[in-house]
């Protein structure tokens, strides 16, 4: 009985998140719903915490072969606009954290990476394939959704980036 209770609660904490985004997934010109989040060191890392900044929001998974090229991009993006504003959240989704650590290990991340193994976040945000990420604006809306993660695609994302940022 406790199991089915605490079953139907994840759910119905699920459902209530996805108020914001919809079952359609979050669209740009939208707020996305907040999130509150563990990072390696158990310190709890909010949505909200960035408001004001320019925040890149990254759904991954360890088995996803595209987030291993997106990574190193990602990394790059953070040592070159983390200085003028850029903050990058990397949401891992993993069910298990040794499968993230594992790929952490082989793929460093410099920037911030958050678990969640419960898959609420995703679920919230009707994330539908991994990667899929998310530019938000210093007003906290959503400017650009990039599903999947595509080499052609990395100078129109971080030209965006740069607008936002007000970086020539």
């Amino acid at each position: 009985m406790n199991l089915h209770i605490r079953l139907l609660g994840t759910v119905a904490l699920s459902l209530a998140a996805l108020g914001s985004g919809g079952a359609w997934g979050v669209a740009v010109g939208e707020q996305p719903p907040a999130f509150a989040l563990p990072d390696a060191r158990g310190e709890i890392v909010t949505l909200s915490q960035f408001r004001g900044q320019v925040t890149y929001v990254d759904f991954w998974a360890s088995w996803c072969g595209p987030c291993k090229r997106s990574f190193p991009w990602m990394n790059a993006l953070q040592r070159r606009y983390g200085e003028h504003g850029l903050v990058i959240v990397a949401v891992n989704v993993d069910k298990k954290r040794a499968d993230a650590e594992r790929f952490l290990q082989q793929i460093p991340a410099n920037f911030r990476v958050v678990f969640d193994a419960a898959g609420v976040t995703p679920l919230a945000w009707a994330v539908g394939a991994m990667p899929s990420s998310y530019l938000i604006d210093g007003e906290g809306k959503v400017t650009a959704v990039e599903t999947g993660f595509f080499d052609e695609r990395k100078g129109l994302v971080e030209e965006h980036i740069r607008s936002l940022l007000r970086v020539p």
